[in-house]
C-alpha cells in the first residue's frame, strides 16, 4: 500500500452517487479517491487496472459488490464494503453528502486505523 490508501468508489453510472463521493474527498489528506461505474454507459467505467489500483474498494448496493467479484475473479480484489445508499439523490444532494460523508469517514477509518 502507498503512504496513502487509494480507495476506489463505485456505483452504476459513476452520475451522482460515486461521483459525489470523489468530489467530497478528492482533496483529502488521508487518501486517494477515484470514482468510476459499472455501466458500459459509464463515462468512466471500472477496469482491471482500477481494482489493482485501490486498496480499498466502496460500493453503493449488494449487486455492485457481486459483480465486481465476479468480473474480476482471476485477480486479486481489494476488501470490498456495501455502503448501503440507494440510487435515489441528485449528483451533490445535501442527503447524499452527509450520507456519504459518515458511511466513508468509517469505513476509511475503520480498515485503514486512520
Amino acid at each position: 500500500m502507498a503512504d496513502r490508501p487509494n480507495v476506489l468508489v463505485v456505483c452504476g453510472r459513476n452520475k451522482r452517487r460515486s461521483r459525489t463521493a470523489e468530489y467530497i474527498f478528492k482533496n483529502d489528506r488521508r487518501f486517494n479517491i477515484k470514482s468510476l461505474g459499472l455501466s458500459a454507459k459509464s463515462e468512466r467505467q471500472i477496469k482491471e487496472k482500477d481494482v489493482l489500483w485501490a486498496d480499498l474498494i466502496l460500493v453503493m448496493e449488494d449487486g455492485h459488490k457481486t459483480r465486481i467479484a465476479a468480473d474480476y475473479r482471476s485477480i486479486e480484489i481489494p476488501p470490498i464494503e456495501v455502503l448501503q445508499i440507494e440510487d435515489e439523490y441528485e449528483y451533490q444532494n445535501q442527503e447524499l453528502i452527509e450520507l456519504l460523508t459518515d458511511k466513508i469517514n468509517a469505513s476509511v477509518n475503520v480498515t485503514f486505523q486512520l
